[in-house]
């Protein structure tokens, strides 16, 4: 058994962090950490017909540190239980820390493979990681292999950046991808495996072209509608226009993939999310055989005000994620989110907009849908504000000249870089759905071609949704808000 002085002093120094925090920004119905600091999801997977997510954690700070596995379980995808900690850096192989990894299900037995982290010398950014494993029959209590590291060392086509481990079955072999870099070339390399235990190195699935970055995180590769989909997070792509905005990057190659040659055929590097706050994006395959994904809903480089109130990071919202006729992953909430759901407001349909139309409400949980219909307005661009008292504001505005969406969220605390755009090619409709917490925003455009996905931190209370045409009339379908309940309370 994993030793669990170290799982309850982490669990004690929850509770008594916990007790300080601010509760201002707390998301309602969001995967967060009871206090202190979460970035990555861990471990996505559906054992024993319960949701399990894990993320990576340090209980002891708001602040990044060595990182622990966090844990939650949900039966619906949308009414969360926090877990006690599953793992923490109680070994020589991972004294620095317990990284990113995934979750399998192996015969009944619940079992992790992760990231064991040593730093040779941090400040220069030299790491030595190997890929550890722990196993649990109950779902929350884990027990690390006597045999870890179970790769104790990286390829000669990588380097000590070697980490993040996804792992899935095919026929009767066990498949794992993992992220590296050789000086600097991000790469994700391939193994195999009968047992979990043993494996075997295949060689480099995939690497940059020198243009698309130092260092490969978080993979992820799976097959959907035919088509096979590597999923990961470069670190060091340059920003191009309005494309690559935020430090580091989450998007897809996707292309053709043959077991028996190992080759992997693929197209050009695409962002999945075009917001400020979204990274290290992990799925897993549920019982319906729907393609699940959820991220990190925050940006290294961010400001990150909740650490004055004890507490940062949190998880998107979970999002089905599916493959459109031109090979672009799409990505919509996924259908139990309608559970949320309180008091509907509809309000209006086939409404001329000429100047702007406020619906007030303070509620600060909030689901929107809303319709634009393109073909039949004269203004230049139409959307709405998530508006706050004394000219506070989100803005989502749609310019129907060059088919720009635009977020805004720099009169809502991202004041140093907080506009994205994202064009969308669309004459005739724009439709949008919204989901509004205390202190986040995601935004899924026609029907999830486009998505936005980003941190806001209102300092004062809410006053309602606007909906707006700018030098001309704007045609609105329809508008319906819903008022969401808060699962944590």
């Amino acid at each position: 058994m994993l030793k669990q002085s170290e799982i309850h002093q982490a669990g004690e120094a929850l509770k008594k962090a916990k007790e300080k925090m601010n509760e201002r920004y707390r998301l309602g119905y969001h995967i967060m950490a009871p206090a202190n600091w979460i970035n990555d999801p861990n471990g996505l997977i559906q054992y024993k017909g319960e949701y399990h997510v894990f993320y990576q954690h340090h209980p002891y700070d708001e602040h990044w540190g060595p990182m622990h596995w966090g844990h939650v379980k949900s039966k619906d995808l949308v009414h969360w239980e926090h877990l006690p900690i599953a793992l923490a850096p109680t070994e020589a192989y991972e004294k620095d820390g317990c990284f990113s990894g995934s979750a399998v299900d192996d015969n009944g037995t619940l079992t992790l493979i992760y990231t064991g982290n040593l730093f040779v010398d941090r400040e220069k950014d030299i790491l030595d990681q190997s890929q550890c494993i722990a196993t649990s029959t109950d779902g929350i209590h884990f027990t690390k292999e006597a045999a870890n590291p179970v790769i104790a060392k990286h390829p000669e086509e990588g380097s000590g950046h070697f980490r993040d481990p996804k792992v899935w079955k095919h026929e009767d072999h066990w498949y794992m991808v993992l992220g590296t870099r050789k000086e600097d070339t991000g790469k994700v390399v391939l193994y195999k495996s009968k047992d979990l235990r043993q494996w075997e190195y295949l060689g480099v699935l995939a690497e940059s072209n020198g243009n698309e970055g130092y260092m490969w995180e978080c993979p992820d590769f799976f097959e959907i509608n035919g088509k096979y989909v590597l999923l990961f997070s470069p670190q060091g792509i340059k920003a191009d226009g309005e494309n690559y905005q935020n430090l580091f990057q989450t998007g897809y190659l996707i292309g053709d993939f043959s077991y028996e040659t190992l080759e992997f055929s693929y197209g050009e590097f695409k962002e999945l999310d075009h917001g400020h706050d979204f990274y290290a994006v992990q799925t897993f395959l549920d019982d319906k055989g729907r393609r699940i994904a959820i991220g990190w809903m925050d940006m290294w480089e961010s400001d990150m005000p909740t650490k004055e109130d004890g507490w940062c990071g949190a998880l998107t919202l979970p999002r089905e994620l599916t493959l459109a006729e031109n090979n672009k992953l799409l990505m919509k909430p996924v259908e139990e989110l309608t559970l949320l759901r309180e008091a509907e407001h509809h309000i209006c349909e086939n409404k001329s907009i000429s100047g702007s139309y406020l619906v007030e409400t303070n509620a600060d949980l909030l689901e929107l849908k809303v319709e634009f219909d393109l073909a039949a307005a004269t203004a230049e661009a139409v959307g709405l504000k998530i508006r706050g008292l004394n000219d506070e504001e989100t803005l989502l505005m749609y310019q129907i000249d060059n088919q720009k969406l635009t977020l805004d969220c720099s009169k809502h605390g991202k004041d140093k870089d907080g506009i994205r755009r994202k064009k969308i090619e669309s004459s005739k409709r724009l439709s949008l759905r919204v989901f509004i917490d205390r202190s986040s925003i995601e935004v899924f455009a026609n029907d999830g071609q486009t998505t936005m996905t980003s941190r806001i931190y209102p300092k004062e209370e809410r006053l309602g949704i606007e909906l707006f045409a700018v030098n001309g009339t704007g045609q609105v379908s329809e508008c319906t808000y819903w008022n969401l309940k808060d699962v944590w309370k």
